[in-house]
């Protein structure tokens, strides 16, 4: 491995391992006469983002055999109506697991929504029962995909997390907060850093590893890293000629730090895996249907 292929944490082969995984293990229920598992992804709106999240979802569901059902809701939806949609697929036994799309308008009732899930069905840990077991330490816990694509990463590639000073600009349920209980579980000490955080680019130089999640394009440079620091971003904006980028100004900062991931190919890939992960989990607990035959169509517009 030459020094350019050291510095990249390119997210692809730690996708395909987990995806192989998940592969064979849908193999073998096929092979046993059992269904598919079903992956219903609940989508609010027409975000960009949301969007590009939705097509790696449903390519990879392809490839290793889930049947994913789409469901595209108004904006204008009420909390009401859209927890009868969550309550439908919390009896339908075709579907495994059930993914909301986060942030969610500010008219819903995100806490209300995230209780509506059934938790065995949560593959993002919006529950707070699994947001619970999470914090108490409880090894059943469905762990939010994202934070969790960050951690594989890092193991991936040889990073020892024990012992090691990490600094997360990001403190939201989704990302910051979750990771930071996960780093703790894994003996290293994180600092949540965030918006209103007094000399941000002192703290982050001092860090072994920094974890970015802003969500505003190249926000960050070379100068908010140290040259033996690891970065991971996990940013997805699209920048004003319609191209992706992270929260990383990357062609500034890779050459300055030991390590770094890019974007696209980087967090997203494996976050992706990891909720197809998460959907087999279910299905090896025996959340699965003997019927082949969904009760919904492939991709619907609405339940």
């Amino acid at each position: 491995m030459n020094k350019q292929e050291k510095k990249l944490l390119s997210g692809k082969p730690v996708a395909a391992r987990i995806l192989n995984f998940c592969a064979e293990s849908i193999a073998k229920r096929l092979s046993a006469g059992l269904a598919a598992p079903g992956l219903a992804i609940v989508r609010v709106g027409a975000n960009e983002e949301d969007l590009a999240y939705e097509t790696r979802i449903l390519r990879d569901c392809s490839k290793i055999g889930i049947r994913p059902v789409t469901f595209s809701l108004p904006a204008t939806i009420s909390a009401g109506e859209f927890i009868v949609h969550i309550q439908k697929l919390n009896q339908d036994p075709s579907v495994q697991g059930i993914l909301v799309f986060r942030p969610l308008p500010e008219h819903l009732d995100t806490d209300e929504i995230a209780h509506s899930i059934a938790p065995e069905k949560d593959v993002d840990c919006m529950n707070p029962i699994n947001l619970k077991k999470l914090i108490t330490g409880d090894r059943s816990a469905v762990l939010p995909c994202t934070p969790e694509a960050v951690i594989e990463i890092l193991k991936h590639y040889g990073h020892n997390l024990s012992g090691r000073n990490v600094v997360i600009v990001n403190r939201s349920l989704v990302l910051g907060k979750p990771l930071a209980l996960m780093l703790l579980n894994e003996n290293a000490t994180p600092t949540i850093c965030h918006s209103r955080t007094v000399d941000l680019k002192k703290i982050t130089r001092k860090a072994d590893i920094v974890v970015v999640g802003v969500g505003q394009a190249c926000y960050f440079d070379g100068t908010f890293f140290a040259p033996e620091s690891i970065v991971i971003d996990v940013g997805i904006n699209t920048k004003e000629d319609g191209s992706m980028s992270g929260d990383l100004d990357f062609e500034d900062v890779a050459p300055v730090v030991d390590a770094v991931t890019p974007v696209p190919g980087g967090v997203g890939a494996v976050t992706t895996a990891v909720l197809l992960r998460h959907v087999v989990n279910a299905m090896e607990a025996g959340n699965f249907s003997k019927n082949p035959e969904y009760s919904c169509t492939s991709s619907c517009s609405s339940i």
